[in-house]
C-alpha cells in the first residue's frame, strides 16, 4: 500500500487555513465564537499558522451537550476558532484520501453521502428478488467511546507517512481520554476509516453484495438466513480485532414482515415509511413545514392529508 506523504505544510498554509475558516463558518455566521473571530480573523489565523509551524497546537476542552434523535448520543462540541478551522483545514487536504479507502456504502459524514443517499441505495437494493428476503442488522456496541487509540493511530500509519500529520491525529485522537468525541468533524471521518478496512473484508472476503453502514449501524441483505447467521459471526470475530463488539440487539428477519429501520425511514420491497419516534415527533410538531425534508423522501401521502 503506498503511503502518502507532504500534506502538512500544506494544512498549514495561510492560504488553506484561510479557505479552511471560509468554508467552516458558512451558514453559521451569527454563532458567537465565529463573530467573535471575524473581528481579527487575518491576526488569529496568522498566529494559528505560527502555533502549527511550531508544533504547538493543542485542542481545546470539549463542551457536551446531548441529543435524542436519531438515537440517544452525547456530542461533543470544540471552539470555532482554532480547532473548528484546523480541523477544516486537515480535511481540505485528507478528506479525499479517506473516502477513496471508504466502500461505496459508507455514509455518515461524507459529502454527498448522507441520510438520503443511504435510504435511497438501500431503496435500490431492495429491488434485487435475488437478495431482498432477510436482513441482518446490527450495531456496535458504543462505538465512538469504544474506538482504540493505539489500533487507530496503527492503521493511519498505514495511510499516511508524514510524521508531522500524524502527530497532528495523534493530538486530536489523545485530546480525548476514551475513544473519539461523536461530533468533532475530524472524528468523523477518523472513525469511517477505523471501520474501513471492515468494509473490504465484508465486501472482498465475505463477498457479501449489500451492506450499508452508517457511523455504528450495519445492514445486510441476503436470501439465506444461514448465510446471515454465518456473516454475524465472521463479523463478531472481526471486530474483535478492533476491540469492538456488536450489541446484543442484533437481529435477523424477513424484510416485508418487519421492514429495515435505517437511517430515520423503515424501508420495505414495496415501499418506505418514516421511523416511529420520526412520525411520533412529526404529529407533535407545531412547526411541521420543517419535516418536509423527512416526509418528501418516504410515501408520507396519507400521514400528510391526516395532519396537514
Amino acid at each position: 500500500m503506498k503511503r502518502i506523504g507532504n500534506l502538512y505544510d500544506k494544512i498549514i498554509s495561510l492560504d488553506n487555513l484561510r479557505l479552511a475558516d471560509k468554508i467552516a463558518r458558512k451558514g453559521k455566521g451569527s454563532q458567537y465564537g465565529i463573530q467573535k473571530h471575524i473581528l481579527n480573523a487575518e491576526e488569529n489565523l496568522e498566529s494559528l499558522h505560527e502555533l502549527l509551524n511550531h508544533r504547538k497546537f493543542e485542542t481545546s476542552a470539549y463542551s457536551k451537550f446531548e441529543i435524542l434523535e436519531p438515537k440517544h448520543r452525547i456530542i461533543a462540541r470544540l471552539p470555532y476558532f482554532p480547532d473548528r478551522v484546523v480541523h477544516h483545514a486537515i480535511l481540505l487536504q485528507t478528506k479525499d484520501i479517506f473516502v477513496k479507502t471508504f466502500i461505496a456504502n459508507t455514509y455518515s459524514g461524507i459529502k454527498g453521502r448522507g441520510i438520503t443517499k443511504a435510504s435511497y441505495d438501500l431503496r435500490k437494493a431492495l429491488q434485487d428478488e435475488n437478495y431482498n428476503k432477510y436482513c441482518l442488522k446490527l450495531d456496535i456496541r458504543k462505538f465512538y467511546e469504544s474506538i482504540d487509540h493505539n489500533i487507530l493511530k496503527s492503521l493511519l500509519r498505514k495511510k499516511f507517512k508524514d510524521k508531522e500529520l500524524l502527530k497532528l491525529f495523534d493530538e486530536i485522537i489523545d485530546s480525548n481520554e476514551v475513544g473519539l468525541p461523536l461530533g468533532s468533524l475530524v472524528s468523523q471521518y477518523l472513525a469511517n476509516y477505523y471501520l474501513a478496512y471492515f468494509g473490504h473484508y465484508l465486501k472482498e472476503d465475505l463477498k457479501i453484495k449489500y451492506t450499508f453502514t452508517y457511523m455504528d449501524d450495519v445492514i445486510i441483505l441476503s436470501n439465506n438466513k444461514a448465510d446471515l447467521h454465518y456473516y454475524l459471526a465472521k463479523i463478531k470475530e472481526y471486530l474483535k480485532t478492533l476491540k469492538l463488539e456488536v450489541k446484543g440487539n442484533h437481529q435477523i428477519f424477513p424484510v416485508d414482515k418487519r421492514g429495515i429501520d435505517f437511517v430515520g425511514f423503515r424501508h420495505y420491497t414495496t415501499h418506505t415509511l418514516l421511523r416511529k419516534t420520526i412520525k411520533q415527533n412529526y404529529i407533535k410538531s407545531k412547526n411541521r413545514e420543517r419535516w418536509n425534508g423527512w416526509l418528501k423522501n418516504c410515501n408520507s401521502i396519507n400521514l400528510r392529508r391526516k395532519y396537514e
